[in-house]
């Protein structure tokens, strides 16, 4: 799929399915990961060390394959966007979003690029182009252009209202590690208070049409919320694969190495 499909499976009501790349550097590892069930990968730069050039290649050649590559820049700031859109991204998550402003402004970085300034604010604001011929030449290349938003607090979530106003947003995404900390009850799932928040973020999204992202780590949780009504479905990451890959496959050799 590329950003557009994406967007349009989302519209319709449907669900796509990617994984967040946290150690993953080399371009090499892009055909391994096309063809293995994947619509999007997340290149992780928030928590992860690349710098622009591996980023850059990376992009490159996932923009070769299947699958979509989106980037979660380091914070919600227009220039972290713009960077991560020029090195050859087709979408971005923007983490620890809050206001209604960090959202304004990573939209019109994500979905009106190269537009800045007083310009893009008229268009943010009140929908207001220079031109209708400046209108669809943005449109035109910012088609494949995802736009995700990270609800990670309490904060976040009473303001996700007003945020969902910001149009150009196509997903809002749930950090579980950091809602949790928000909340008081950091790690802890199965609490009624976290699981009750993150329901409320996908009915106020889906009454928006927007859809939601709950990046967990197991597939119990991942399915739990896809059960729960989220659509933009996000599991696990590169390490966790390889390291559970190995560890279930080596278990099962050395449990038969014993009983031989």
């Amino acid at each position: 799929m590329n950003g557009a499909e994406i967007k349009s499976t989302l519209k319709s009501g449907g669900k796509v399915f990617g994984t967040m790349l946290s150690i993953g550097r080399n371009p090499r590892w892009v055909p391994v990961l096309d063809g293995v069930g994947l619509d999007y990968v997340i290149i992780d730069t928030e928590h992860s060390p690349r710098s622009r050039g591996e980023l850059g290649d990376y992009l490159t050649m996932f923009n070769t394959s299947s699958v979509a590559p989106f980037v979660r820049i380091p914070i919600p700031d227009a220039h972290y966007v713009t960077m991560a859109m020029d090195a050859g991204a087709q979408g971005i998550l923007a983490p620890y979003c809050e206001t209604v402003s960090q959202v304004k402004d990573v939209v019109a970085a994500a979905k009106w690029r190269p537009l800045k300034g007083e310009a893009v604010e008229r268009v943010i604001n009140s929908g207001e182009h220079i031109s209708d011929a400046t209108r669809a030449y943005l449109e035109d290349r910012n088609k494949n252009s995802v736009c995700i938003i990270g609800i990670e607090s309490v904060a976040a979530v009473n303001n996700l209202e007003d945020i969902l106003g910001v149009p150009g947003i196509d997903g809002i995404f749930v950090g579980p590690n950091d809602l949790s900390i928000s909340l008081g009850i950091p790690d802890q799932y199965d609490r009624q208070e976290y699981q009750t928040t993150v329901k409320r973020v996908i009915d106020t999204a889906g009454a928006h049409g927007t859809a939601v992202l709950v990046h967990h780590q197991t597939p119990e949780l991942s399915t739990f919320w896809i059960g729960q009504g989220a659509r933009f479905i996000l599991h696990g990451t590169d390490r966790r694969a390889l390291a559970e890959g190995f560890r279930s496959e080596f278990t099962r050799l050395r449990e038969f190495g014993q009983d031989v």
